[in-house]
């Protein structure tokens, strides 16, 4: 019986001996793939510096980081595109869009982006004010200084998209007086009351969110969660990799601006929004949109948002395109910019008249 328990014992021990050393040695190359990045073919694209920056503070007083670009050529803009970020990740995840809108000439357009509260570089916000409806206020704000006449282009990416929901929830009005054309990149408008749609990742119906925001409310514990994930922080990496985008072979590049976007934001942070992806439930608000031209885009290897979700928002809306982007995961305009900028910009175009509906 004893050396059934030894052997037995030595087996589970040989085991985790193994996994502990294939641990090791992933940590160890994601590492040594991340000392190297400096030295990897320089793909991406140089940031286009913005001609302002400047904080709006919104109706709680929580400062909102801004900035714009007007058309790189010269020319006059023809109308305004906001772009909307999501979910722990910051303005910086336009990367390629911000360049793109730039030097679009047919239309020109001046582009705004902010970063959400708790976001990036603006305020901080009390729990009690992370809400969708929130920050469908704060791009009411946004637009109230940054667009104030004229027609806009919004464009939103996961949470972004969720942003433009409540705005068209309490403005609807906006979306037919100046709101000319909308995109919603990877995101849903809720899985309440829509039978056959997947669970999102971050749906309150999966038990490890509730778990999570009961560890964000004590500190002690919320302020061990930030030292672990820096610990990890190459297998933090590796899951980022794994989560954000479709093929494991993405450049490095990308995945390292999404690692540090993310790692930016505390657990306390990202835990103050969760329990608002669980009450999300914003297909009623679509109808606001009804008379704004619509992209719809998702991806088939998203593993966040499934692209069930973005076909439930296009049936909604009369004037939508709907496109489903092969091989990429939840950040598709960081992961296929190009055939994302292509759909946006004829998008622009059909807003300004110039191009019909394919």
């Amino acid at each position: 019986m004893k050396s059934a328990k030894w052997i037995a014992g030595g087996v589970l021990g040989a085991a985790a001996g193994t996994a502990l050393v294939a641990a090791r040695a992933q940590h160890n190359r994601i590492g040594e793939v991340r000392k190297n990045l400096a030295e990897l073919p320089e793909d991406l694209p140089t940031v286009l510096p913005a001609d302002r920056e400047y904080t709006v503070t919104a109706d709680d007083g929580v400062t909102l980081s801004v900035e714009e670009l007007d058309p790189v050529d010269g020319g006059a803009p023809e109308f305004t595109v906001i772009l909307i970020h999501g979910y722990t990740l910051d303005r910086r995840s336009w990367l390629y869009q911000r360049d793109a809108l730039a030097h679009s000439t047919a239309p020109r357009v001046r582009v705004v982006l902010y970063d959400h509260r708790s976001h990036g570089r603006s305020g901080r916000s009390p729990r009690a004010a992370c809400t969708f409806k929130q920050l469908g206020r704060d791009l009411h704000g946004v637009i109230r200084l940054a667009a104030p006449e004229g027609r806009i282009v919004l464009i939103g990416h996961s949470l972004g998209g969720m942003t433009i929901m409540a705005l068209a929830e309490d403005h609807p009005e906006l979306f037919a007086e100046r709101i000319s054309g909308v995109a919603f990149l990877n995101t849903s408008a809720g899985d309440i009351g829509r039978s056959g749609l997947p669970k999102p990742l971050l749906s309150r119906r999966n038990p490890v969110m509730p778990v999570a925001m009961r560890l964000s409310r004590w500190e002690p514990s919320a302020r061990a969660v930030d030292r672990g994930r820096e610990i990890s922080r190459n297998l933090t990496w590796s899951l980022t990799r794994k989560l954000a985008f479709g093929d494991e072979a993405v450049d490095p590049a990308l995945v390292e601006l999404m690692y540090l976007m993310i790692r930016a934001t505390s657990f306390e942070v990202m835990t103050d929004f969760l329990k608002e992806f669980g009450a999300h439930n914003r297909y009623a608000a679509l109808a606001g949109l009804q008379y704004a031209k619509a992209l719809v885009l998702g991806a088939d290897g998203d593993r966040l948002i499934q692209f069930q979700h973005s076909e439930a928002i296009a049936a909604l809306l009369p004037d939508a395109e709907l496109v489903q982007v092969e091989g990429s995961g939840h950040v598709t305009m960081l992961e296929q910019p190009k055939r994302v900028n292509e759909h946006l910009l004829d998008l622009l175009a059909q807003c300004a008249g110039a191009l019909p509906r394919r």
